[in-house]
Parts: C-alpha cells; structure tokens; sequence
C-alpha cells in the first residue's frame, strides 16, 4: 500500500512516521516551495508528548523545547487566581513541552528524511484536487510559484493534511462558506528577553473584555535567555481573511496593556521589543459530519479545525496521524480504514472544537472577573474556592482527554 500525504505541516509528517513505522509506503506532497521557520510558539500536552516519545523523538525534543512546569492564571491587574503544575511535574508519564513551531517541525521533517529518504517530502505541490476510482486515487497538483500543472501523483490512498485551508475538505464541501468568526483578534509574536516566574510557566492572564495575554518560553539559550512566545486576544465585531503569518502591528492593540507592568512581567516592555507582530482573527469551521470519502479522509485541522486554545490543534493532529496509521496497518483496506477512523476520532474532536469556542481553560480567569466585577481582590479565597477552580480545570482536561487518567493509561 502507498499513501499520497497531502501536507508536510505537523500533522502530514506525524502521519509520515507513523505510517512508516506501521509498515506502510508514503510521501509527503507540501505547497510551500520551502519550508522557512515561520510562526510562533505551540504547546504540546502530556497526550500529545506521549505519542511523539513513542516515536522516539524523545531526546531531539528536549534539545529545543523548553519542558513546562505549571500553569498559571492571573487577572489583569497581575494577581495570581490559580495555579497548578503541569506535565511530568503534575504525576504524568510524559512531559507538557512549548515550542517555536519552526523547532517541533525540523525535529519532524528530520525525522521523516532520515526514516524514509531525502525525497520523502516533495515541495511545491499545491493541490488542486483529487479523484478516484475503485483501486486507486489520482491527486492534481499544480506548481506553488508558476502556477502550471504538475504530472498527476497516483496512490492507494490520500490523505489531506492540507489545513485549515484545505483544497481537498474545500472539494468536498464546496457551499461550506467562509470559517465562523467569535468576535476575538488575535496577535501574536516572540521575544527575547529574561526568564518570568518559574521560567517554565505556562501563563494567562486578564479577561478578553480588558484583552487577554497568553505567554511562555519556547526557547532557552546560552546566556540565560529566553524566547518567550506571547498573544494578545481583543474582542472585535469585524474580521477579514488572512493566513496565519499576515503581519500585524503593536499600535492596534498595545493600548490594552499599557499599565501590565507586574512585578513577574513588564508586558508592554516584551510587546514592544518582539521580533515580529503576527495578526489573525480568531476563527475555526463548524464540525462535519463525515471526513472520509473512499480513499480520501482529512486529518487535523483539515477535518476539525479549532480555536488556537488549550493546546489541541496540533495535538489532535497527532493523535488522528497515531489512529490512523494503525487502522491502516490492521486492515490494509483504505476505505474500511479511513471509516473506522472517522468512527473513532471525530466524536472526539467535535467536543474539543466546540468547547474551545465556549469553555477554554481560562475560563478560570473570566469566572473570576465575573464574581469580582473587574476589580482586584485581596485574598482570591474570598472571592472562590479553589475546588471550583481545579473542577474548571480538570472539566477540559477530560473532554481534551489529557486528564491523568487518561494519559498514564
């Protein structure tokens, strides 16, 4: 069996592997003419990280990630509301780590040359379509930068890996319309600068109605330093498209954060000496019903895209790549595989994609916010027990399936 991966982000080079360690032949078709270190941070949960270990990605990850400790909740006048630690220091069998996204995708790409061959992934294939018949399916590319046809690639299967732009899930549901805005833009950027708290916190603070920030470090270096990956949530009432590397700009929302200057973290001071300001809105599609078709299925956020939350786009890929491989490995029979997985993952992910839009973790710190008024407290037990708090907690965990339990099965 041959597998045509339409993708080489995240989840297309997971499933490279994976499909390679089942036993499975496969290539990888990517659109980008070359892969440059775009984006920013990524957080990889405990369900995540388990799956990558069990790749043996072990010790390439702990060269450039930065293995989290806990994580932290604090409301927009800098006031600690909760914490917790996170990963292997909260009793998992496998580390939370945060990444440069550019760092967790070399140590893939890598990977995937190295297990399957320098001509594993083919670059400026941008696919236009595909078709099939009984034995086999055709994909129709086309050259990123000439924009000519490219021979069509023949295979057992297809995957679409493609994103949350995908052309194939776009084939398929072709009246689907534009992605569902919540009213939240959203920027994000890296810089350099002192280590904050633990140095490994995982830190969100404020409520989206004061602007919202998420921040921590993807990257440690020599000299005491880190990366510190940061994004800032407004609510806003219109929305334009743009892909996830549209340059944004610090005036159109460091107003929020003027006066975070905590004595953990001088927000405007980072905000102001980032490398590069990213801007998107906050966007995601409804959930379908259906993700394969014959030999074609979706995976990732071509099939369940979501809110940038709780750490679950790129780990929901993961595990879709871990769940399929091993269907295809069982029956051989694309078609009854790619069923059985939709079976599967898709009441899995709905869930995720649907609360990530209503009930994120920080739901924590908008609770708070709620009961205070938007004022600051003196003592937050006066405010809310902290049973409330880690049931806040633990609720998302569980529907994202990284929950203790879960995880250390």
């Amino acid at each position: 069996m041959e597998v045509a991966v339409i993708g080489g982000g995240i989840g297309g080079l997971t499933l490279a592997l994976y499909l390679h360690a089942n036993g499975i032949r496969c290539r990888v078709y990517e659109a980008a003419a070359e892969f440059k270190p775009l984006g920013v941070g990524i957080n990889l949960f405990p369900h995540a990280m388990r799956r990558l270990f069990e790749l043996g990605l072990g010790e390439a990850i702990a060269r450039v990630g930065v293995e989290a400790r806990e994580f932290t909740f604090f409301n927009q006048y800098g006031q600690l509301i909760y914490s917790e630690p996170c990963g292997r220091y909260a009793g998992y069998e496998f580390p939370h780590y945060s990444f440069h996204r550019a760092d967790l995708h070399e140590v893939l790409r890598d990977a995937v040359k190295t297990r399957i061959g320098a001509d594993a992934v083919v670059m400026s294939h941008n696919c236009c379509g595909v078709d099939q018949d009984e034995s086999r399916v055709t994909l129709r590319f086309e050259h990123t930068v000439s924009g000519e046809p490219l021979a069509p690639v023949r295979a057992d299967a297809a995957v679409a890996c493609d994103g949350f732009h995908s052309a194939v899930r776009r084939q398929f549901y072709p009246n689907e319309g534009r992605p569902s805005f919540g009213g939240i833009n959203l920027w994000r950027g890296v810089t350099r600068g002192k280590p904050f708290l633990t140095g490994a916190s995982v830190t969100r603070a404020g409520p989206l109605r004061t602007g919202k920030l998420v921040v921590y470090a993807v990257r440690n270096h020599p000299d005491g330093t880190q990366t510190l990956n940061w994004s800032c949530e407004v609510k806003k009432d219109s929305w334009a498209e743009n892909d996830w590397n549209q340059r944004g700009s610090l005036k159109d929302f460091i107003g929020y954060y003027l006066d975070w200057r905590f004595d953990w973290l001088d927000v405007p001071d980072m905000l102001r000496r980032a490398e590069f300001v990213l801007e998107y809105p906050m966007v995601d599609r409804d959930p379908v019903e259906r993700w394969s078709f014959g030999r074609v299925t979706l995976l990732g956020d071509a099939a369940h895209p979501m809110y940038p939350r709780g750490g679950n786009g790129g780990a929901q890929a993961i595990l879709d790549a871990e769940r399929l491989a091993q269907l295809l490995e069982a029956s051989r029979d694309p078609a009854a595989a790619f069923r059985a997985y939709q079976a599967d993952r898709l009441p899995k992910t709905t869930p995720i994609v649907l609360t990530n839009r209503t009930a994120p973790p920080d739901l924590i710190i908008e609770t708070v916010d709620s009961i205070t008024g938007g004022k600051p407290f003196r003592h937050i037990e006066d405010v809310i027990g902290r049973e409330t708090l880690v049931e806040i907690s633990e609720r998302y965990k569980q529907i994202a399936a990284w929950d203790l339990d879960s995880v250390n099965r």
